[in-house]
């Protein structure tokens, strides 16, 4: 069977109501005979997909309160991961693990391109460093599903070089597809919306939901109750997130017709003027949103969101923190970096309990997944990458032990690596491979 033949075959098997121009995806149904039909095994969890999102923030934490110890429920968090606390026994605290390529070669752009791929970034005019591990993942694992992956951000990536001769597409992009090539990225919420649903076409501004209201009732009355409930309680969930969505499609159709107007591009100007949110706690949440439905109905399962890109120029009005994110990252033992770390941290937590909060099976959805919380530096102010924070929610189908802080600071560089890391993670979710990046082992422990 070709790929193409064979991807419809499995996307068949998925429940999916139609409307006109639109096609929505649905939570696994144990009472209805699409994911319900697949073959069970001895293992709840291994009848369910693996799913794996990175999210990465620039520019480093405030250190002295990036911190974990004990385990389990009697694990003690540092002021800036306290949004961590409700889900410490399904997190992993992991210290010292870092990029070697990332190391000595300049600030920035260097030490953030190779982020998710370990590899070594080549200088100068052409893009050369290597497959992420998002992709990897991607490949092998996206003939299953209808999107292989969503690749999403909160800010416009950026051209031009930096004073290190990198490409400030290294610090633009986390998620590249080949050594010369970043995934497209999405920063339009509305667009990310439209890709989840399908939803195109002149009625492309017309509810999802309401083109798809007949099937959903018709489905609803099939439905045991306890699907029948977690059925409204989805279509809630896409109704509220549709109606936040609504008001910013009209914001971003103004900018096109803005940048028609001067001549310019989308990219090249400045948010609001460029139609993103204007208040970045609601493009966090929305992305957060979207990744989240995507993982509940299948959708994709594998997703990178850029909350940041390096040298970032968001602003904190709402921490009561005045500087921009890279200025401010300069003075990283501040109490204001320390706000900003703790907010970051709050972005992770809060997609966790969103997937937390979705029953699949005897677990949940966040049961099943490994979300990756990174940054590309440890300290602002000195741009030091030689250890990197980092830390994961989630079990990945009962694969990953949780609830525990791992470090690896005195392990020995070879035995700290962040593509050991990554090679764990590819080998739990089927990906049998015996490299990836600097790494030729998987990472001892975890």
């Amino acid at each position: 069977m070709s790929d193409s033949k064979s991807r419809r075959h499995i996307v068949s098997r998925r429940m999916v109501l139609q409307g006109a121009g639109a096609a929505m995806a649905l939570p696994w149904l144990e009472s209805l005979p699409v994911w319900g039909a697949e073959t069970p095994t001895d293992s709840d969890d291994a009848r369910f997909p693996k799913r794996f999102a990175a999210l990465f923030m620039a520019c480093g934490v405030n250190s002295d309160y990036w911190s974990a110890s004990g385990a389990g429920a009697n694990m003690e968090l540092g002021k800036s991961l306290a949004p961590m606390e409700p889900l410490k026994e399904k997190m992993n605290f992991i210290h010292g693990l870092f990029n070697k390529n990332a190391t000595g070669v300049g600030i920035h752009p260097g030490q953030t391109g190779n982020i998710l791929s370990g590899a070594s970034l080549q200088k100068g005019a052409e893009l050369r460093g290597g497959i992420s591990v998002d992709q990897v993942l991607a490949n092998h694992l996206g003939q299953e599903t209808a999107q292989p992956s969503m690749v999403l951000g909160c800010e416009q990536p950026i051209t031009g070089y930096h004073e290190t001769n990198f490409s400030m597409a290294y610090s633009s992009h986390i998620s590249w597809q080949n050594a010369t090539s970043p995934v497209p990225m999405e920063v339009y919420p509305s667009l990310a919306f439209d890709s989840l649903f399908e939803n195109r076409g002149n009625r492309r501004n017309k509810s999802v939901l309401d083109r798809v209201q007949e099937q959903a009732a018709s489905l609803s009355r099939r439905a045991s109750a306890g699907d029948k409930s977690k059925l409204d309680e989805y279509l809630t969930s896409v109704r509220e997130v549709e109606r936040r969505i609504e008001r910013l499609r009209g914001e971003q159709d103004k900018a096109v017709d803005r940048a028609k107007d001067r001549g310019r591009s989308l990219i090249t100007m400045e948010r609001p003027d460029n139609g993103l949110p204007e208040d970045i706690r609601e493009h966090m949440r929305l992305m957060c949103d979207i990744i989240a439905l995507a993982f509940q109905t299948d959708k994709t399962r594998i997703g990178t969101l850029l909350l940041c890109r390096d040298i970032s120029g968001l602003f904190y009005p709402f921490l009561d923190v005045r500087k921009a994110h890279h200025s401010g990252s300069h003075d990283d033992r501040s109490e204001d970096w320390e706000k900003v770390s703790r907010y970051y941290c709050s972005q992770i937590a809060y997609l966790a309990q969103r997937l937390d909060a979705m029953p699949e099976g005897e677990g949940t959805v966040l049961d099943h997944s490994c979300l990756l919380f990174i940054n590309n530096m440890w300290s602002g102010s000195k741009h030091d990458s030689t250890k990197v924070p980092l830390l994961t929610v989630g079990g990945l189908g009962g694969t990953l032990e949780t609830g525990r802080v791992l470090d690896y600071m005195d392990k020995g560089d070879e035995n700290r690596k962040l593509c050991s890391f990554y090679l764990s993670i590819m080998n739990r979710m089927g990906v049998s491979t015996d490299r990836f990046g600097d790494a030729d082992a998987g990472l001892a422990e975890l």
